[in-house]
């Protein structure tokens, strides 16, 4: 099995993210510690570290390069998409101010606030 650590940079934005062994963070008693991983890759690598979950057991998402880690949230969040968009503090998402429509496929028109339909063309 493996884990999966974030490298924290400067204002609380992940650099990298990196796979370990889960057998560095085990402790005596064969118990995972996030703590024995942290400072592996610290060891390693140097820099702050905390762990993340493809199946976003922990943290709310698996982190990427750029998201950021809340400390006060315990989670990570992906870079905001558009200055219009609000942080939904129960999913830690970006909310557009218009709800996606329900049919069709769209993109968010910033200048305007709102989702134009994509065509598609032969």
């Amino acid at each position: 099995m493996m884990a999966h650590f974030a490298k924290i940079g400067e204002n609380n934005i992940v650099d990298e993210v990196i796979v370990v062994h889960n057998n560095v963070l085990l402790d005596d008693n064969d118990v995972e510690q996030e703590s024995l991983g942290a400072s592996f890759c610290f060891d390693l690598l140097g820099g702050n570290w905390v762990q993340t979950s493809y199946n976003r057991n922990i943290r709310k998402h698996f982190a990427g390069k750029g998201f950021t880690f809340d400390e006060e949230r315990d989670a990570f969040i992906p870079p905001q998409p558009y200055p219009s968009w609000t942080l939904n503090e129960d999913t830690c998402l970006w909310d557009s101010p218009v709800p996606y429509p329900e049919e069709g496929v769209h993109e968010w028109d910033e200048d305007n606030q709102e989702w134009v339909e994509l065509s598609w063309t032969e």
